[in-house]
């Protein structure tokens, strides 16, 4: 990534039944929700680092300070691996049923802390607080999510005759290691840690150097709660996850993030085999035919591009299909709905645009607005930073749409983490599906249209993990979440995810009698 040039859309408030966005409230003063401790959380406890690095953090938004943060270093790494291992010989012991209290009771205490948990992830990320407090109740429910399924990590028995038992356990792998983005910390630090703890796993998660401290104040919320060393967190850059990724005592590292990274973390864990979970980047198509209400198309392309979130989600569908017979109509209606979303102060809760991550992210992000414009797009609007001098020292971007947008330009091949939005006229559909099917990229996809042959047929072929049918972005807890392609591997969200960190063990017992001498 540097770990957090990928990640994903938000979750769906309706993710899971009864789970519901949490309730606006008035932003507190962030010196009052900001973790007291900015160090490494290893074995129980709070330790400062070997070499002894730190890092200025900033607000996006603001450029205000936010203070240091240690920066996690090989040697830590060394330290919290030995923790952990020590630590999962004895958490694997724990009867499933009592490490699901335990999640449980995890996912009060978010819940009774959810409030300062999105305020934190605004000031540090960037992100609108009332998107936020969703992601805080995302993340509880998955924790009572998995926690639920803690019973359904069985084996298999086989039938080879009367004289033998044949069957299968699932073990827990050992040390996992968590890599984590910036567009949803706390949640995914949070949320991610459920399947693998759950399983008997212990997990060590390497927070987004971007923003770490919603990930350091879960490690105080739930201090104690857990064994020592069954959950560490090490705030720390590119060095820190490659240490962690590599190690020898890792069983399995877990990675949401960029395609780059994706790359790197599979090369890292190559010495000692190390199965890998990845979910990277996306190019995302939203497909409309001819058929399809115009309303409901604009309204779900605006939706789908996450712009609340500045489009930094690889599950964004950043290029939209709009066929030929209701383009126009489509396009008008797209530019009055993006109005909505006007840049602004991220711990406000009447925010509807948060900011780009860093000056870095932003410059990338303008650098594709600007070769767009030059390689002949037609820009609907946006296309530059806000003018209103009271965002001049945050990292804002105006909603940005481009149409007449054509295959062979930069923005209809790569991710832009950001929000800018392609839009394709199209008539001939077998042209479109190969335009939608050339990138590297397999994450999702979303078709809209009132013909079901049109709509399963699409969805076949279509090359993506995740597709809607006339709906976009949101998540179902439950239902598998993952990539096609370079877009990752492994799926998420589902009984599958915590299968992944289990490992199947089969046991013969022979039950002949010995013959008698």
């Amino acid at each position: 990534m540097a770990v957090g040039a990928g990640g994903r859309q938000a979750m769906s408030d309706t993710m899971t039944a009864g789970t519901g966005t949490a309730p606006h409230h008035p932003a507190a003063s962030p010196t009052s929700v900001l973790p007291v401790n900015r160090s490494l959380y290893i074995d129980g406890g709070w330790r400062e680092t070997v070499a002894g690095g730190s890092l200025a953090l900033t607000n996006p938004a603001t450029g205000a300070s936010l203070g240091l943060v240690a920066q996690a270093g090989a040697a830590d790494v060394d330290a919290a691996v030995a923790a952990a291992g020590r630590a999962y010989r004895a958490w694997r012991q724990v009867a499933p049923a009592e490490r699901a209290k335990i999640l449980r009771r995890i996912a009060q205490i978010v819940r009774a802390n959810a409030r300062e948990l999105a305020l934190i992830d605004a000031i540090d990320g960037g992100n609108p607080v009332h998107e936020m407090e969703g992601d805080v109740a995302n993340a509880a429910a998955q924790l009572d999510f998995f926690a639920g399924l803690v019973t359904e990590m069985k084996g298999h028995s086989v039938p080879l005759g009367r004289d033998s038992v044949n069957f299968s356990v699932r073990e827990p792998r050992g040390v996992i290691g968590r890599i984590i983005p910036f567009n949803h910390p706390f949640m995914f630090c949070a949320a991610k840690s459920a399947a693998p703890l759950a399983a008997g796993n212990t997990v060590i998660v390497k927070p987004p150097d971007q923003a770490p401290l919603s990930s350091l104040r879960f490690a105080e919320l739930i201090e104690g709660l857990l064994p020592p060393g069954v959950f560490s967190v090490l705030p720390g850059g590119r060095d820190a996850g490659a240490a962690l990724a590599s190690h020898p005592g890792v069983a399995m590292i877990s990675l949401i993030g960029s395609v780059q990274a994706g790359r790197a973390v599979m090369k890292a864990g190559a010495d000692t085999i190390k199965p890998v979970l990845l979910e990277l980047g996306g190019k995302n198509a939203l497909i409309a035919l001819a058929d399809a209400d115009p309303d409901e198309v604009a309204a779900a392309v605006v939706a789908g591009m996450n712009f609340t979130w500045c489009g930094q989600s690889c599950g964004s569908t950043s290029r939209a299909f709009i066929h030929d017979a209701i383009h126009d109509a489509v396009v008008a209606r797209i530019a009055e709905r993006v109005k909505h979303f006007r840049p602004g102060d991220p711990s406000d809760a009447g925010t509807t645009m948060g900011a780009i991550i860093s000056e870095t992210q932003l410059a990338k992000v303008l650098g594709f607005i600007s070769d767009t414009k030059a390689e002949g797009a037609t820009l609907l609007c946006g296309g530059g930073r806000p003018s209103d001098p009271a965002l001049a020292k945050g990292n804002f971007v105006e909603p940005t749409v481009f149409t007449d947008v054509t295959p062979e330009m930069r923005l209809a091949r790569e991710e832009v983490f950001g929000p800018v939005l392609a839009i394709f006229r199209w008539t001939d559909e077998a042209g479109m599906l190969a335009t939608v099917n050339r990138v590297e990229y397999g994450l999702t996809c979303s078709i809209w249209t009132n013909d079901v042959r049109d709509a399963h047929r699409l969805a076949a072929d279509v090359e993506a993990g995740f597709v809607w049918i006339n709906e976009v972005s949101r998540h179902f807890l439950g239902t598998p979440f993952g990539g096609y392609k370079q877009s990752g591997i492994g799926r998420e969200e589902c009984i599958e995810e915590l299968l992944s960190y289990t490992q199947e063990k089969h046991i013969h017992v022979n039950l002949k009698r010995p013959a008698r001498a």
